[in-house]
């Protein structure tokens, strides 16, 4: 992958679904740290329900060379098979702060 776009998949959660996600993690975890050929997983976590520790949803931060990538990458993931979401949204990523590799120029500068 030369130059990646960056992306983010945000997963929400059906209601009540937590019992589903907590029977589902380590798989998704194993899934996420296994090698991926045309997706790099840059961070991920949990979202949390206000101000507790309840998981209600995911958020991955990807590197990949297209969109349709990203899709495929977020289809197989263990959740999303298990029927955890009841939406998943992909959208483009400008990685403007805090990239390990150094200062990424914004693709839309001030």
């Amino acid at each position: 992958m030369s130059t990646p776009m960056y992306f983010m998949v945000i997963g929400t959660d059906k209601p009540d679904s937590l019992a589903l996600r907590v029977a589902t993690r380590a798989r998704h975890r194993d899934w996420l740290r296994g090698g991926h050929e045309r997706v790099t997983v840059v961070a991920s976590g949990a979202s949390l329900a206000g101000e507790s520790t309840v998981m209600n949803g995911s958020l991955l931060i990807v590197a990949a060379a297209s969109h349709e990538d990203v899709v495929a990458f977020s289809h197989a993931d263990p959740y999303f098979s298990a029927g955890l979401f009841a939406s998943v949204d992909i959208r483009r990523w400008d990685w403007t702060f805090g990239n390990p590799n150094g200062p990424t120029p914004s693709l839309n500068p001030v």
